[in-house]
């Protein structure tokens, strides 16, 4: 009854959502992108090519391992209790992490799977691994290191005492704060405690080099505080690393001080800040950059430091994060370029004072403004080793705010995120405010394929899984908006196989001439012609087209802005960009914030402004055809007022908020025509008509008025025949000079109910809504049965409604999916696939035409067991000859595993490869294959012995007959010569 009363008052004769039951409803989480949480630990990989990712346990989400590899391969690694990742580090094939629980949990790169967990007898607070060997150094809150047997997944009885509590019996607690092998040595390890720092040899089993920093009374130190300059100072220490070759070692303490000593007598030989040098010595102070000052100046601590090298580790240069002053205008990164460190042998005292007093260069690799880099990542070229700082090509910075930002390596300059990180690590380069979803055309996607000049890239690895294509199945398109006034566009997929990977990137910053003030409100995306509208805070509206950019290669200044009106910016393109999305016109009428937009696929825009302006552009000028406000439309209508009576109603500001293009016959006309429709935020539904001009332009005319009951959420131009969607596409439109007609109706959804009907007229079919308002809602399409109206309620679920009955059909919850207090920035596709906000940077795709099942599980293979980590730097000649005894990664595995532990896996497999070449090597060509596999197949142990003998002693044979034939031969040749040269002087002498 329902079906045929709302279907009668509509205009509906059939029913459009015939053979849908509660069934068919089935929600399935198809995809997540972005980073659940705040981003706490990073870590690289140079031999698979991979990043790791580790998020902290909060309200938005628990502590979980992302490992990204080459475009969109990725594998999400689950914590085995709810905790934050505190510390990363890959060893070989596995992934090592420690948790805020201070356990360490192990993860197979091969299976992606947990292979051990361990709970140390204490807190752990530091942590080092090498990929020769099978075992983990783990630092205590005691003082205290232990060994962690990574092959046998169990704890060994190898332990290094508290060094430093022999030195301070008093102190109460001295933990281990770094853990650090040397880079040529790995019997060597530098143990930093929070009073000072020590070398440990584990062959000796003893400290044989103490670092204990001392500012004497009238220095001034790295804080240069004058309430303690005239006593001695203790700084803690925070950091502690070798240089790349082992001949220096750096300690960071907590007064923002780098000292640098000599780890063969223990000497410091620099102290030194970023600004200011010897600031140990009371009677010298030096500016680093030609200044000195002894005036106390707050600075950022010492978040990290990196000694990192070229490829020749002697040429070097030390990556800071944090230490310089907090009134600095610049933030970022410090570099000190030191260059080619000095012959240890045969410099001076003094030179190598010098090398660290007077760098090469000094210069910061800036971040975006009051932006605090807490911790960075440096991704090598190729090599594991030398703490992860070899010749790096690029850094990834971890900010304060939980953001990341890639720059190159050593000059600084950003690297955009764009194809060669994960999508997902875009949600946080920077922080995503807005996304927006366009359904396009598989074969214009597929054209879609931005040309932009770019380094090498970074991550290299894995393989991804093969998926099931849909071949005819439209794009799901996603834009996301940046911080940084940056939009990003990609294919989300439908959890199907993504044919074009490649992310799309526009500057909005730089069509608009300035950086600053660059927040993006609306995005709009044309399915048909890849065209984008991007509408701004303050008010701009920026156009882009696909094409050619004519100044590529070449960094033009931008025009000025004339500040009003349309004009031209394809100046303004990007000059890494050949091919791509182009800035074509910029709209600046210098209204309020942009609150609708529409970029149709027919060459036509619609804008609103929190003004209440409206306005229409058409691209083939492009030209603006449409500007009013809403206070124009406020006189009475035919078909109702768009003013309420009443001086409150009245003083209420109103603004548009939906727009929609269709192609329709009004009520009343016996044509069809390009109509636009717009809805406010107080529920006005607005129609205008598209019409063509003599002139060969077009016209925006006003068609109808109407007032519904609350905010309008969306707008469904719907063909009242077949349900199909009524929108303005290129082929309905091109039709329409052949008399074309589509009887056509408006689904318009409010917040608090949805009406069917006739534009303009107020008359058809309606529904409120039970007790829970709508946040967002689109019809939608199964490919078998029909049409559906779905919408997401403020009681967290995902509702299917039937037209034209409006009969609710299914109800499914999806708050443990998306945040529900975000539903209204959800999209709703045509397919039946919702996106929506899943936290502050994750969002989350589920399709409604499943079977309740989780999809999200990567398939990804991330690790290539055929990538080999090469042999780790030994000593040089000149050190073995000076007497310093070499430990292998084997000779180390012995002391700290002893005597009685059994080869380790790594150690059988390689072993049983030696075997094998050996095998090959040795084995001997067979003369006749048929006999001998004949003959051999049925012969004993003892007969293959024999036979073994046998052929060594015919080869021995063989051989010592050729060399008898090459003792005759050379004699022969001998006495040809003494012939020859006897004639030549018997010629000589008779002339």
């Amino acid at each position: 009854m329902a079906h045929f009363i709302r279907g009668k008052q509509a205009g509906i004769k059939n029913d459009l959502s015939a053979g849908l039951d509660p069934d068919s409803f089935a929600i399935d989480q198809v995809a997540r992108y972005g980073i659940n949480s705040l981003i706490s630990a990073l870590a690289y990989d140079p031999i698979q090519s991979l990043l790791a990712v580790g998020t902290k346990d909060t309200q938005h989400g628990p502590g979980q391992i992302y490992v990204f590899g080459r475009k969109r391969v990725c594998q999400k690694l689950l914590l085995p209790r709810k905790s934050s990742v505190q510390i990363l580090q890959f060893c070989a094939d596995k992934l090592i992490a420690v948790d805020s629980k201070y356990d360490i949990v192990v993860f197979s790169l091969e299976n992606a799977k947990i292979v051990a967990t361990y709970a140390p007898p204490g807190q752990i607070t530091a942590l080092v691994a090498d990929p020769t060997l099978d075992f983990v150094l783990i630092g205590l809150l005691n003082g205290d290191v232990v060994a962690y047997d990574l092959d046998r997944q169990g704890i060994t009885p190898f332990r290094i005492r508290n060094i430093w509590k022999e030195r301070n019996p008093r102190a109460r607690l001295l933990p281990v704060v770094t853990l650090a092998f040397h880079p040529r040595d790995i019997g060597t390890l530098l143990i930093g405690y929070t009073e000072g720092a020590v070398v440990y040899s584990f062959q000796q089993d003893k400290a044989t080099k103490v670092f204990h920093y001392e500012v004497p009374p009238g220095a001034p130190g790295g804080d240069a505080d004058p309430a303690s300059l005239n006593r001695s100072r203790f700084p803690k220490l925070t950091q502690a690393l070798w240089h790349p070759t082992g001949t220096f070692v750096l300690t960071g303490h907590e007064d923002s001080s780098l000292v640098i000593w000599d780890p063969k007598d223990g000497r410091r030989v620099m102290a030194r800040t970023l600004q200011v040098n010897n600031v140990d010595k009371p009677s010298s102070l030096s500016g680093g950059l030609g200044s000195s000052s002894t005036i106390s100046v707050l600075k950022e601590p010492l978040f990290r430091v990196a000694w990192c090298s070229k490829e020749n580790p002697d040429e070097t240069g030390v990556l800071i994060a944090g230490g310089a002053s907090t009134a600095e205008p610049t933030k970022g990164l410090t570099f000190l370029d030191l260059g080619m460190t000095p012959t240890y042998a045969t410099s001076s005292w003094q030179i190598l004072s010098d090398y660290f007093e007077k760098p090469k260069k000094q210069h910061i690799l800036p971040t975006p403004p009051n932006a605090e880099v807490i911790d960075f990542c440096l991704i090598p070229r190729k090599s594991p080793h030398y703490a992860g700082s070899h010749d790096p090509i690029a850094v990834i910075a971890l900010l304060a705010s939980g953001e990341i930002v890639t720059l190159s390596f050593p000059s600084g300059h950003p690297i955009a995120p764009t194809n060669q990180l994960h999508v997902s690590l875009t949600f946080v380069h920077p922080f995503v405010n807005r996304i927006d979803l366009s359904f396009i055309e598989r074969t214009r996607w597929l054209g879609l394929v931005e040309s932009r000049s770019s380094g090498p890239p970074i991550l290299k690895g894995g393989v991804a899984a093969e998926y099931q294509l849909r071949r005819f199945t439209n794009r799901n398109i996603l834009q996301t908006a940046h911080a940084d006034g940056t939009v990003r566009i990609w294919d989300a997929g439908h959890g199907d196989e993504i044919e074009n990977e490649a992310v799309v990137q526009v500057d909005v910053a730089r069509a608009i001439g300035r950086n600053e003030e660059v927040n993006i409100s609306r995005t709009s995306m044309s399915g048909a012609t890849g065209e984008l509208a991007v509408g701004m805070q303050t008010g701009e509206v920026v156009v882009f087209r696909w094409g050619n950019n004519r100044n590529f290669g070449r960094n033009l200044p931008p025009t000025d802005a004339r500040g009003f009106g349309l004009e031209g910016i394809a100046d303004r393109a990007e000059p890494s960009v050949k091919q791509g999305l182009i800035p074509l016109t910029l709209l600046n009428k210098q209204h309020s914030p942009v609150t609708a937009l529409k970029m149709s696929d027919i060459g036509f825009i619609g804008v609103g402004f929190e003004s209440g302006n409206v306005t229409v552009i058409d691209l083939r000028g492009p030209a603006v055809i449409f500007d009013a406000d809403l206070t124009d439309f406020s006189k009475p209508q035919k078909h109702g007022s768009f003013r309420k009576s009443g001086n409150q109603s009245a003083a209420k500001p109103e603004w548009p908020v939906s727009m929609e293009f269709g192609v329709m016959s009004l009520e009343g006309e016996d044509y069809s025509s390009i109509l636009l429709f717009l809805g406010t935020n107080l529920g006005h539904f607005v129609t205008f008509k598209i019409l063509p001009e003599p002139h060969g332009g077009y016209a925006v005319k006003l068609a109808g008025v109407i007032s519904l009951d609350a905010r309008i959420v969306s707008i469904s131009p719907i063909d009242a025949d077949s349900g199909e969607p009524a929108g303005a596409t290129q082929d309905v439109v091109a039709r329409l000079r052949n008399g074309h007609k589509v009887n056509g109706l408006a689904l318009v959804v409010t917040q608090s109910g949805v009406r069917i009907f006739k534009p303009a007229s107020a008359k058809g079919a309606q529904k409120n809504w039970d007790e829970f308002t709508c946040d967002s809602a689109a019809v939608v399409k199964d490919l078998a049965m029909g049409y559906v109206l779905v919408g997401l309620f403020g009681d967290g679920c995902a509702k299917a409604y039937s037209i034209p009955a409006l009969k609710q059909i299914a109800s499914s919850s999806v708050s443990d999916f998306l945040d529900l207090r975000r539903f209204s920035e959800a999209v709703i596709t045509p397919t039946g696939d919702i996106v929506g906000w899943a936290g502050p940077s994750e969002i989350a795709t589920l399709n409604i035409w499943g079977t309740r099942a989780d999809l999200t599980k990567s398939l990804d293979t991330i690790f290539n067991p055929e990538a080999i980590v090469p042999p780790r730097p030994t000593i040089s000649n000149l050190q073995w000859i000076s007497g310093t005894q070499y430990v292998t990664s084997n000779d180390l595995d012995l002391l700290i595993g002893g005597e009685d532990r059994p080869p380790s896996k790594r150690m059988i497999e390689q072993m049983r490869a030696d075997e094998q070449q050996r095998h090959v090597a040795n084995r001997p060509a067979p003369t006749s294959p048929a006999a001998s596999s004949s003959g051999r197949e049925q012969e004993g142990y003892w007969a293959y012995m024999q036979r073994q003998v046998q052929e060594r002693t015919e080869n021995l044979g063989i051989m010592g007959d050729s060399m008898d034939k090459l003792e005759d031969n050379s004699s022969g040749w001998a006495n040809d010569v003494n012939k020859y040269v006897g004639n030549q002087k018997k010629k000589a002498v008779m002339g």
